[in-house]
């Protein structure tokens, strides 16, 4: 199997030099994996690369605005069916993919794997010892995810995979995929350690925790940072690590255990 990877014109904060987009194809048939967001230049960019292979499928890893949009009507244009995991706001499938499920490209398949943790929708593509990973891991930094405990048994599988390669949908191809994943693990690990620590030297709010944990972040990223502390804590808390105190306001209160204001 080959690829082509055509970067979306979409740079940010979140999305890096912006959001690749993949032909995954066997010389004759192609898949179109994350075609992203909807803007002209890029979906006549996809045609082109298409050349003269021929679509068999639009494929999706999960349902947000700089991975899908575009896969509906690109699909539809095509004369192919859509694929992911399930319906959201910004696209719903032809034909929903569950963990495990298969995808032809010629003669050839990619392999489903339920990935959630960035969103609970989420997949990662097996191709061969090659590993396409949407935003579950991402080329030069880390990822935003919802749920903590989920992410965690998520990386713990693409581990267990032992692929060769990663090919994540924002930054550059990972050639050591062994390395990558263990370096995503041990970064939540340490951040988790970082929270109960500053909840040990007395934040108590999540505005506090940010504060001491997320100190050195930009201004335009605090609102992401904010979000990651709370989902931080909601396995700390679930794992009895952390203590969830009655609020006295609105705002989440945290303590060690064994600790009560």
């Amino acid at each position: 199997m080959h690829y082509v990877r055509v970067l979306a014109p979409n740079p940010g904060p979140f999305t890096g030099p912006g959001t690749n987009t993949y032909l995954i194809h066997d010389g004759e048939n192609a898949v179109i994996l994350d075609p992203g967001p909807i803007i002209d230049s890029h979906a006549a960019a996809i045609e082109a690369a298409l050349g003269d292979l021929t679509p068999a499928a639009v494929v999706v890893t999960h349902n947000h605005s700089d991975h899908a949009p575009l896969a509906n009507p690109l699909a539809a244009r095509l004369g192919v069916a859509s694929y992911g995991f399930a319906p959201g706001v910004d696209f719903s499938p032809d034909v929903t993919v569950a963990d495990g499920d298969t995808i032809a490209v010629g003669g050839s398949r990619l392999v489903a794997l339920h990935t959630p943790g960035h969103t609970w929708d989420h997949l990662c593509f097996l191709v061969g010892s090659e590993l396409f990973t949407g935003d579950h891991i991402m080329g030069g930094s880390t990822v935003i995810i919802e749920d903590a405990t989920a992410y965690f048994e998520s990386l713990y599988r693409v581990a267990a995979l032992g692929v060769d390669r990663l090919l994540p949908g924002h930054g550059d191809v990972i050639e050591d995929a062994a390395a990558a994943v263990a370096a995503y693990i041990e970064h939540r690990l340490e951040r988790e350690r970082q929270v109960v620590a500053a909840v040990a030297g007395g934040a108590t709010t999540v505005r506090g925790i940010t504060e001491a944990v997320y100190a050195e972040v930009p201004a335009e990223l605090l609102a992401a940072a904010t979000a990651q502390v709370e989902v931080q804590l909601q396995k700390l808390i679930a794992e009895n690590r952390l203590l969830l105190e009655t609020p006295t306001s609105a705002e989440i209160r945290v303590a060690m255990p064994g600790e009560r204001d």
